[in-house]
């Protein structure tokens, strides 16, 4: 995740932009824990009783030039045989989005925002070539225009012969393809419309 990126975007937001995207993040991020840190740490002791496992998932993920992360879930899954499944209680979490709330910990300490491309994992961050790589020239987040687009990814996933293609070849490509153009388009009213949005406040 080394390679050189395009700087152009660099351009593109301004340091009063940068300073005003991240009070934002820090604020309400801190504001958000303060509301509900009681409500994540119930999650994280019901999810730990419901997969035998410490319920705070933690993965590396790819974030801000390329550089990596710990991301924070709830954990959604148990193993079974070998096999990890995805608990009635897990569903329960990620339908909602509620396995999201302790990435208000990520905002807060500044390797995420509350808007911006979703974090990938290493193996697909990999696959940006050329001017997509200008995705990893902004934080990534918790929501924004292709998690919107794909709200219901994982049933649309479910009913795929063939799931992980599908996902390389439709899914994946299309989110790259909104990532970018929120890059190119960088607006902190876009911004705080995709978290209306995400809440439910706008259409």
């Amino acid at each position: 995740m080394n390679d050189e990126v395009n700087t152009t975007y660099q351009n593109r937001l301004t340091f009063n932009q940068k300073v005003i995207k991240r009070v934002f993040d820090f604020i309400f991020s801190f504001s958000g824990i303060l509301i509900v840190g009681w409500f994540i740490i119930l999650l994280i002791f019901l999810a730990s009783v419901d997969t035998k496992k410490f319920g705070l998932f933690v993965q590396k993920r790819v974030g801000y030039r390329g550089k990596l992360f710990n991301i924070y879930k709830i954990r959604t899954y148990k193993e079974e045989k070998g096999n990890l499944k995805t608990t009635f209680f897990g569903k329960f979490l990620r339908n909602t989005k509620l396995d999201e709330l302790p990435q208000l910990f990520n905002v807060l300490l500044g390797n995420m925002s509350f808007v911006g491309p979703r974090p990938d994992v290493v193996g697909f961050a990999d696959e940006l070539k050329g001017e997509n790589r200008l995705i990893l020239l902004v934080k990534p987040g918790i929501t924004g225009p292709a998690t919107l687009y794909f709200k219901n990814e994982e049933i649309v996933l479910e009913s795929q012969k063939n799931p992980d293609k599908y996902n390389e070849q439709v899914i994946w490509p299309k989110k790259v393809e909104l990532n970018l153009n929120y890059v190119k388009n960088y607006s902190f009213k876009r911004d705080l419309r995709y978290i209306l949005k995400t809440i439910g406040l706008v259409g």
